[in-house]
């Protein structure tokens, strides 16, 4: 059961779609994270009254630009393709080992095997 499940998940689809969600969910951080830190305080930004700006806790409060955050978003999807690189070239590198292995020969007929025991005994 153990051989069939790995199998199953050395599979290119099975791969290839983990490698898809996970990515995806970690470049959907990225968008939400420019639209609700970085684009709507520039755009709410003109809305604001210049009395409000002026403290440091109302710019928090108000919608300040954090790019800290998208920053930070970004780093963590950089972060998390680098480690699914690593992760599906190692299972390349141990799927071309396994496949550069060489099995054992074939076993010979028995039909094949006395074949070759006659023409051994007729050659003597």
């Amino acid at each position: 059961m153990l051989k069939e499940f790995k199998a199953f998940a050395m599979r290119g689809n099975v791969v290839d779609l983990a490698v898809g969600v996970i990515i995806g969910a970690a470049f959907g951080t990225i968008v939400s994270s420019f639209i609700n830190d970085v684009l709507t305080p520039l755009l709410l930004k003109p809305a604001l009254d210049a009395a409000h700006l002026s403290k440091l806790e109302d710019l928090t409060v108000l919608g300040a630009v954090k790019y800290g955050k998208f920053l930070s978003s970004t780093i963590n999807f950089l972060i998390v393709a680098f480690v699914l690189f690593l992760i599906v070239k190692a299972m390349n590198a141990a799927k071309k080992k396994e496949e550069a292995t060489p099995s054992s020969p074939p076993e010979v007929p028995t039909d094949i095997k006395l074949l070759t025991e006659i023409r051994d005994l007729l050659k003597k």
